[in-house]
């Protein structure tokens, strides 16, 4: 590695100023991996992690696993790596915390940044294979850099730190999120341990509902006595009726019928004569094909 971007007042770049602050560069090169480094730059740094992920990616290779391709969109504000095909952003490295970027004049392929992660502080170091623009990429990453850096004596330090405070607020809002997907997922176990604990236990006993007849009623007993049932409206049902006791009633609640107790009134003439024969007949006793009936038991006739 004998090449690192430096910002020179005299340096011709490729793109216009506007392509870099208002959109970005894309690249398509494969990515080796990243690793950590011990300082934020140097050559033989970036050498040794050189090394050792293309010791790395040559094991991987020989068990049958491809070198993966990535997209590399390059802007002021940093180098994102996405994957080609669904456009996912793999790593988002913002452009203040690139300490250093160089191209193997060795390995013209060969292209590398280190960059400050912002989680675990650590310095990664990033390789990169490029058959064709290894160098042009490491150029383009320069002229960014170049123009963050005018921009940031334009606004007297104030875009940096309003970028700054962004990303702070960006990672809260992520950690917040995740927070608050955790506290659904335990009251939602909480809710399920409440219905298990409601629920009745397997095999307990419930109340066993009164027996019914093939018609679903409930059979009649004459020794139980009758127990009013609540209206369908909820109101209840009328008293029942009460009757002198001396009044006797059938099995069906009925009043028994005597002929000899109804009025003259209740029957036509004939069939009231007729009545009032057999009520005489009875009590003086009558002869009926030589066999005696009487009301008296002392009566030896019978």
């Amino acid at each position: 590695m004998n090449r690192a971007f430096n910002r020179k007042k005299d340096k011709s770049w490729m793109h216009t100023p506007e392509a870099l602050a208002k959109h970005y560069i894309p690249y398509n090169a494969k990515f080796l991996g990243n690793t950590e480094v011990e300082a934020p730059k140097g050559t033989e740094v970036v050498k040794d992690a050189v090394r050792k992920l293309k010791f790395q990616r040559h094991i991987k290779k020989s068990e049958g696993q491809k070198t993966p391709k990535v997209e590399l969109q390059i802007s002021i504000y940093g180098v994102k790596i996405l994957d080609p095909k669904t456009k996912d952003v793999l790593h988002n490295c913002q452009l203040h915390r690139i300490s250093f970027c160089a191209d193997d004049k060795t390995d013209k392929r060969i292209f590398t940044f280190i960059c400050k992660d912002s989680e675990s502080n650590k310095h990664l170091c990033y390789v990169f294979d490029s058959e064709k623009c290894a160098e042009e990429i490491t150029l383009t990453i320069g002229q960014a850099f170049d123009l963050a850096y005018k921009k940031f004596l334009e606004s007297g330090g104030k875009d940096v730190e309003t970028r700054k405070q962004i990303g702070t607020l960006q990672k809260r809002i992520q950690e917040l999120e995740t927070e608050n997907s955790e506290l659904k997922k335990q009251l939602q176990d909480i809710e399920e341990q409440l219905m298990i604990s409601h629920a009745p236990p397997a095999g307990s006993m419930s109340m066993k509902p009164q027996s019914t007849d093939v018609f679903d009623m409930v059979p009649f007993s004459p020794v139980t006595p009758l127990v009013p049932t609540p209206a369908s409206n909820g109101c209840p049902p009328p008293p029942p009726t009460t009757l002198p006791p001396d009044i006797r009633k059938d099995l069906f609640g009925a009043e028994p019928f005597d002929p000899f107790t109804c009025g003259a009134a209740d029957f036509p003439p004939d069939i009231q004569s007729k009545l009032d024969e057999m009520q005489e007949g009875f009590k003086m006793g009558l002869t009926l094909e030589g066999t005696v009936f009487s009301l008296d038991p002392l009566d030896s006739r019978c």
